[in-house]
């Protein structure tokens, strides 16, 4: 009998331990859409950055590390990041967020629209308190996987990016 009450004890502390991880996330997650929110209205950063087709903002630390056609990889640390842009869709399309969509299943979809601009914040939670993230606005995309914890501040420097670009 006592194993019986271990047992339940172990698993009412694994109950209570579950859900104050899903807690934080959501509170990440919350904290992640405020951030976009307030940035997505802001001025955007002036470009510091370029390629052949575009020019962008990168924040310090920040690197180009590979460029294809559409995308650049970039770096911070050992973090990297997947900027997508199309530059045959405006600010307003919706083109990139519904192909994003049909690729995965996102715990978190939030859009923005406002000035002309149509932006969009998408999380998918992983394993390991591990988290997809996309933010972009019209044809401009930015995707990165981030910690749980650090949700809210690698949010405000991929919408900076994002915000930022503009096509040549």
């Amino acid at each position: 009998m006592r194993n019986h009450y271990k047992a339940a004890l172990l698993l009412f502390f694994a109950i209570i331990l579950l859900s104050a991880c899903s807690a934080s996330l959501k509170e990440e997650q919350k904290v992640a859409m405020d951030t976009v929110n307030k940035a997505f209205n802001n001025k955007p950063k002036e470009t510091n950055n370029e390629n052949e087709d575009i020019k962008f903002y990168l924040p310090f630390g920040f690197e180009v590390e590979e460029e294809s056609p559409n995308n650049i990889i970039l770096k911070n640390g050992s973090k990297k990041y997947i900027l997508f842009y199309n530059q045959h869709e405006g600010p307003d399309s919706k083109v990139v967020y519904d192909a994003t969509l049909k690729q995965n299943e996102y715990d978190l979809k939030e859009t923005y629209s406002e000035n002309g601009k149509f932006g969009f914040l998408l999380i998918k939670n992983s394993d390991n308190n591990m988290n997809e993230v996309t933010i972009g606005i019209g044809g401009v995309k930015i995707t990165t996987n981030i910690k749980t914890k650090n949700l809210s501040t690698e949010a405000s420097s991929m919408i900076d990016i994002v915000q930022s670009v503009k096509m040549k």
